[in-house]
């Protein structure tokens, strides 16, 4: 039987969904309860990762440090783990987010700038902590170029390749080419983050799983940017029932799901409109609230914005661009179709 191990970001990427507004109890009954559920590993930051409390980013309601020492007292079993993005995270910060009690950081580049997590994994290694190379927005780039980053994250220390479909717009054909790729290219274990704009995210990762992939990212609820990640209590069935062992108690998640999350859900993480042009039009999830608030104040249909910022490629990191795509957009200073 192929073992699985579940990442559950529910206390980082679900962070986004709340509006980064997780409370010191909040974070204690969650991380409790997945560590009591069996998962693998739990990640927990500022939804933009370590440092992403911010003007740029939203201001998280408690420090994100705090919270790692709360979740590092109520976990157990499970490995806590961090996301940092270069250039929002620090190595101060990965430091510090290691003496509250992280073991294991997520280094997230861009696809095709694996180059600048170099520093960062080493650093997470001279700590003792596991490290991850964590490739972002992987529909902009060709498997073989997705398999060459990943090497370069091997080559600097990372224990596996995380592959992120951060605007949930891959079909299960395209995860199937971009984990064969980079199983094949690399000596480590290969994961996969999906996204579920297009209502995909269960299917992708159950390819990603067939095409060797370890290591699956999801959350309770599916709680997360756009209209929400794989959600882990349905991956947890689907695998159960497909003869993989993932180590979690499925009841359990279930459970957990009911009692922590969802009174705490700003909405039902469904494929509204805004959700849905995420991942038709290839742009980052979690630029989806951002553009809620630029369509707003400039009366303008957010589908329209979303629209420019996929033809322009945007990525995480420039989130602030919204607001001149959108003042552009008022001025008719560009043609959308």
């Amino acid at each position: 039987m192929n073992s699985i191990r579940f990442v559950d970001t529910s206390l980082r990427d679900g962070s986004h969904a709340i509006k980064h507004r997780f409370t010191e109890e909040q974070v204690a009954d969650i991380a409790g309860g997945l560590d009591k559920c069996g998962v693998y590993m739990i990640e927990l930051s500022h939804g933009d990762g370590l440092g992403g409390s911010s003007n740029t980013y939203g201001f998280s309601k408690v420090n994100e440090f705090k919270l790692l020492e709360i979740a590092s007292q109520k976990i157990k079993k499970s490995i806590l783990t961090v996301l940092l993005l270069p250039g929002i995270g620090t190595i101060e910060n990965l430091k510090q987010a290691y003496e509250c009690g992280a073991c294991a950081a997520r280094v997230a580049t861009h696809v095709t700038e694996a180059d600048i997590s170099a520093q960062h994994i080493a650093v997470a290694k001279d700590l003792g902590m596991m490290a991850v190379g964590l490739l972002m927005m992987v529909h902009m780039a060709s498997p073989e170029l997705i398999a060459q980053e990943a090497k370069k994250m091997e080559s600097y220390g990372a224990d596996y390749i995380n592959l992120a479909d951060s605007a949930g717009f891959l079909m299960p054909g395209d995860v199937r080419e971009c984990v064969e790729a980079v199983r094949d290219a690399v000596g480590i274990p290969v994961g996969f983050h999906a996204h579920n704009n297009i209502g995909m995210a269960a299917a992708n990762s159950l390819a990603a799983v067939e095409s060797g992939a370890v290591y699956l990212d999801a959350t309770l609820r599916g709680l997360g940017a756009g209209a929400g990640n794989a959600q882990i209590e349905v991956l947890a069935g689907i695998l159960q029932r497909t003869e993989y062992d993932t180590g979690v108690d499925f009841y359990r998640l279930m459970d957990l799901a009911r009692s922590a999350v969802d009174p705490i859900m700003h909405r039902p993480q469904v494929i509204d409109n805004g959700s849905l042009m995420l991942g038709y039009a290839g742009v980052y999830s979690s630029f989806l609230l951002h553009v809620y608030d630029a369509a707003e104040k400039y009366d303008l249909d957010p589908r329209d914005i979303l629209v420019e910022l996929g033809r322009r490629k945007m990525v995480g990191g420039q989130e602030d661009m919204i607001i001149d795509v959108a003042y552009q957009l008022t001025k008719k200073q560009i043609v959308l179709w």
